[in-house]
């Protein structure tokens, strides 16, 4: 393609210097007419190819605010589809919490919860958030884990090592959304 173009330019600079040598006096010389006239001819070009210049940068300035508003929206709605499996939760616990003032059953009340909990783990694993699990008596994961407190190590294995789980941690896909916070044994 790149050979067409150069082509096309060198058959028109070739086309250019023929009307040039049709234009010249017999002594060689050119007209001032056709000076004037070619300079006219450069003008008008210069004025398309910037006419040209400033629609590709605006055109190119359009796209940018676009995808910048795209993007803005995108991240204003992308929690949208978890709000939505959450709203029944809340639905859920606002009828327990009716439920729970007629109950006299403290059993039944727990069951209740349970099940309610469990409906909002499930909700939250589908969206790919998992718990950090079985941390106790492994060795303390600085990338993974916050050590809120150090305490003597009740047996040798827990030095250095995970002692309690004061709030768990989760993953969401590989990342890491929220640090377990953890006791280690000195």
């Amino acid at each position: 393609m790149e050979n067409k173009n150069q082509e096309q330019q060198e058959g028109e600079l070739n086309l250019e210097e023929t009307k040039l040598e049709e234009t010249t006096t017999p002594d060689g010389e050119v007209t001032e007419e056709d000076e004037l006239s070619q300079e006219q001819k450069l003008t008008a070009e210069v004025g398309e190819l910037k006419e040209k210049y400033l629609r590709l940068y605006s055109d190119f300035e359009n796209f940018r605010k676009r995808t910048a508003k795209e993007r803005i929206d995108l991240i204003k709605t992308a929690s949208e589809d978890v709000l939505k499996d959450l709203i029944p939760v809340v639905d859920d616990f606002e009828r327990a919490f009716k439920a729970a003032e007629k109950e006299a059953d403290v059993q039944k009340i727990q069951e209740g919860n349970q099940l309610i909990f469990h409906k909002l783990v499930k909700i939250l694993d589908s969206k790919g958030l998992k718990p950090m699990e079985d941390l106790i008596g492994k060795p303390f994961d600085p990338d993974t884990q916050e050590a809120i407190t150090q305490i003597p190590s009740p047996s040798p294995e827990f030095k250095g090592a995970v002692v309690d789980v004061v709030e768990k941690g989760y993953f969401l896909g590989e990342k890491v959304v929220r640090f377990a916070k953890v006791v280690t044994g000195a």
